[in-house]
């Protein structure tokens, strides 16, 4: 039985719902940043904000390797297993990359707080933000997955 393009997309709104709302989130967070700036800064000293931003910006690059990896697994994982919807578990894999990228722009919210300035918060939410483009909802890895449950 083979499914229509129609279908897939159909199959694909709700993960293309759950990346919309991590984007949402990123921008919700950036303008957190901008009206509660005063109030929410606790100005750390520059050198142990400069120590914990270049942790922070290695373990968002290592976010990206690992969101791969983990991505990846999922996917064969999703191709293996049988006691679920090709949908619901391609869901789940969407779900998890998206809590992955969006933790990359947390990072600079907490750099923020420290009292890091906006650049830090934009860098890091750029980021966040190619992360959830890199890993967005894609029809031929949810075609791979209806294919293997046939």
């Amino acid at each position: 039985m083979e499914i229509s393009e129609q279908q897939e997309q159909a199959d694909l709104l709700l993960a293309g719902v759950v990346r919309g709302f991590s984007l949402l989130m990123l921008g919700v967070m950036i303008s957190l940043c901008h009206f509660y700036a005063e109030t929410i800064q606790l100005n750390w000293l520059e050198e142990d904000r400069v120590w914990l931003r270049t942790v922070l910006y290695i373990v968002a690059m290592l976010t990206f390797l690992v969101m791969k990896f983990v991505r990846h697994v999922s996917l064969q994982l999703n191709l293996r297993a049988s006691e679920k919807s090709a949908k619901s578990r391609y869901l789940k894999t969407i779900i998890v990359s998206m809590l992955m990228a969006e933790s990359i722009g947390l990072y600079g919210a907490l750099m923020f707080r420290l009292g890091d300035g906006f650049n830090t918060v934009y860098i890091f939410s750029i980021l966040s933000a190619l992360a959830m483009f890199l890993y967005r909802p894609k029809v031929e890895e949810y075609r791979v997955i209806l294919q293997a449950v046939k």
